[in-house]
């Protein structure tokens, strides 16, 4: 960040030429600090240009490089999420940051994590829905992000097109969210289901749940992508990250000033 810049804008503020508002959209799209790791450029912006710092992929990256990135993260204490984990890793993780949160289900770890929002808490939140309990790891991805982002969230697990009446009986928790993340494998119908029951925005994730057909995910991905219901997006297969931060994008867009626009 230019320093110059950065103090003329604060000057402006301390004379009442720039109101906050105003101060905070400047020095949020202005070009933020990177660093330089050789095998790595952190991005130590991104938390507030978008609402969650640098996520680490972890699947594809050594035990050092995903400890090197997350240990430059960490030093701001907010929330850093590393994803697709092995067991291995999660223990490495879990003993250099021994109050990170691991979620064997999802195979997730959370540097500097902050306690998640019920959906019940007042505010608006996301609902993560699950077409089968064996959707829940890809279902716990979504959540991890949600939480990490401090975004609340409901999940209704297990409510898939072959017991038809237990999508019935969640439309209310359903349609008073203000984003639904709707998982499914097998033929990935659930997300056409809702998308024609719900007026709220449906970010569908197919997931690799199914026999030979499902062809590891694509028959749902390609039936989503076909889908007549209205207002359903699709994610990647098995993407619950994906989703669920485009879904919390909706949420924060609500909690501040929708409409107003960034100069």
């Amino acid at each position: 960040m230019n320093g110059e810049h950065l103090r003329k804008i604060l000057d402006d503020v301390q004379k009442g030429k720039l109101g906050s508002a105003e101060a905070y959209a400047k020095i949020r799209y202005m070009p933020l600090e990177l660093e330089e790791m050789g095998y790595a450029t952190v991005d130590h912006g991104r938390g507030l240009r978008l609402g969650l710092g640098e996520v680490i992929y972890g699947e594809s990256k050594t035990k050092e490089q995903i400890l090197g990135i997350a240990e430059k993260l960490s030093k701001s204490k907010d929330p850093i999420l590393i994803t697709r984990l092995s067991e291995e890793k999660l223990k490495v993780l879990k003993k250099r940051f021994p109050k990170g949160i691991a979620n064997h289900t999802s195979k997730t770890f959370t540097v500097n994590p902050i306690p998640p929002k019920n959906g019940g808490m007042g505010e608006p939140y996301v609902c993560i829905v699950t077409a089968g309990t064996s959707d829940i790891p890809v279902a716990q991805e979504a959540a991890d992000v949600c939480s990490a982002m401090g975004v609340a969230f409901v999940e209704v697990n297990d409510i898939g097109v072959s017991g038809i009446h237990r999508v019935m009986r969640n439309v209310e928790v359903m349609e008073s969210s203000a984003a639904l993340v709707v998982i499914a494998g097998m033929e990935g119908a659930l997300p056409s289901v809702i998308g024609g029951l719900i007026s709220k925005p449906i970010f569908a994730v197919p997931t690799d749940v199914g026999y030979g057909a499902n062809f590891k995910g694509v028959t749902a991905l390609l039936s989503m992508l076909s889908s007549c219901a209205p207002g359903v997006a699709v994610t990647n297969i098995n993407a619950g990250f994906s989703a669920a931060y485009a879904a919390c994008r909706v949420v924060n867009a609500l909690k501040t000033s929708v409409g107003k626009p960034k100069r």
